[in-house]
C-alpha cells in the first residue's frame, strides 16, 4: 500500500527541495506490524510532514524504489518473504544512501554485527517505540 509523492533522497541527489518532508519506507511481511510502525512515525512530530509507504515483498520493494526516494528505510530482518540482509546488500550495491534501519526480534550481538556488516546504519530490537524513532530522526538530522 503506498501513498504517492515526489521524494527527497533514495541515495541519489535529485535536486528537489522538500525541506520539512520526511519520507519513510517500511519493509516487512507483517502488514499489521508495518501499520503500527507507520502510525508511530505519523503521530510523532519529527518533521513538518511525514510520508510513509509500505513494501511487503521484494517486487513491492523494487516498485517503491524505482524512481522514489526515502530518508529512512525500515527493514524487517526477520521477514519470511525476503532476506532483509540480502536486500540491504543489494540496495547498497545500487548506491542507495538512505538510512537503512534493521528491525529484529533477535537480541544476539553476533546477529546484530552481521546485520551491520550487510550495510545497515542501525539495528533495533522490536518493538519499535516513540523513543527509538526520535533517536533515529536525531541521527538522521546529525548526518545530513
Amino acid at each position: 500500500m503506498a501513498s504517492s509523492s515526489t521524494g527527497i533522497d533514495n541515495g541519489h541527489d535529485n535536486g528537489s527541495d522538500n525541506s520539512g518532508l520526511m519520507r519513510v519506507l517500511i519493509v516487512g511481511d507483517d502488514v499489521l506490524e508495518c501499520r503500527v510502525h507507520e502510525t508511530l512515525f505519523s503521530k510523532l512530530e519529527v518533521a513538518e510532514e511525514v510520508q510513509t509507504e509500505m513494501a511487503t515483498d521484494k517486487e513491492d520493494l523494487d516498485l517503491h524504489l524505482s524512481g522514489s526516494s526515502f530518508d529512512i528505510i525500515l527493514m524487517d530482518i526477520d521477514s519470511s518473504l525476503m532476506d532483509g540482509l540480502e536486500v540491504t546488500r543489494e540496495l547498497r550495491a545500487k548506491g542507495v544512501r538512505s538510512m537503512i534501519v534493521g528491525l529484529t526480534s533477535r537480541n544476539a550481538e553476533a546477529d546484530k554485527a552481521a546485520f551491520m556488516a550487510a550495510g545497515l546504519d542501525e539495528c533495533l530490537e522490536k518493538p519499535l517505540t516513540d523513543e527509538k524513532i526520535k533517536s533515529l530522526v536525531e541521527t538522521l538530522e546529525k548526518n545530513n
